[in-house]
């Protein structure tokens, strides 16, 4: 959008749930600017494929009704493709928050990556790992696509994210101003919302 105005900027924060998200972008006085929710991945392809199709593959699961046959080279090419979709969808998804949005987007906050083996194939192999890997691309390629657009991402924790919007904005409890935000926002304000509120209102005012 052209002309946006220069006197306040705009902050962004990230609840991921499967290859979807919610986004819900907050100015730095903390006034509600946007709220969304947004698919990654093309609808014809697997949204967990390190912790099902890899899984698949290694012969865990493998006496579930819903489990299939396939190979682990075939899962590893899955994944990448369930990648760069993801990719190319967090691109245009932040193109179009970006074109809806009055103010500068400055910053986005999602939540911190645990760290995992640097390979797919470990990934899939390692029981723990498995579980959150495809999480954490989806994570990864939102950062990715936000830094290519000149944001700073923050990374939060889930943990400690509600305490920190407060002492950023200089309140006792983050509860109202979420109160108030869905108030003004209408149905869905969910706990999902409010954890993506959060986050972006406790990046607010981080220094860059």
């Amino acid at each position: 959008m052209a002309n946006k105005q220069s006197q306040r900027t705009a902050t962004v924060g990230v609840t991921e749930h499967g290859n979807s998200a919610v986004l819900v972008t907050v100015a730095s006085d903390g006034e509600l600017l946007d709220r969304r929710r947004i698919d990654l991945t093309d609808s014809d392809l697997p949204t967990h494929p390190h912790h099902h199709e890899g899984s698949w593959a290694v012969g865990r699961y493998k006496n579930s009704p819903w489990a299939r046959e396939i190979s682990l080279p075939e899962a590893i090419e899955l994944v990448e493709r369930v990648r760069a979709s993801a990719a190319e969808g967090a691109k245009s998804c932040l193109d179009s928050l970006d074109e809806s949005v009055p103010l500068h987007i400055k910053r986005i906050a999602i939540r911190t990556c645990p760290e995992l083996p640097s390979s797919v194939e470990e990934c899939i192999a390692d029981n723990r790992a498995q579980t959150f890997a495809d999480s954490v691309m989806y994570r990864k390629a939102l950062a990715t696509a936000a830094e290519s657009r000149g944001w700073s991402v923050r990374w939060y924790d889930r943990e400690r994210v509600f305490d920190d919007a407060a002492k950023a904005h200089d309140i006792e409890n983050i509860d109202a101003l979420l109160l108030a935000m869905g108030q003004s926002a209408g149905p869905p304000w969910q706990a999902r919302h409010k954890l993506a509120a959060a986050a972006a209102l406790a990046a607010t005012n981080q220094s860059d």
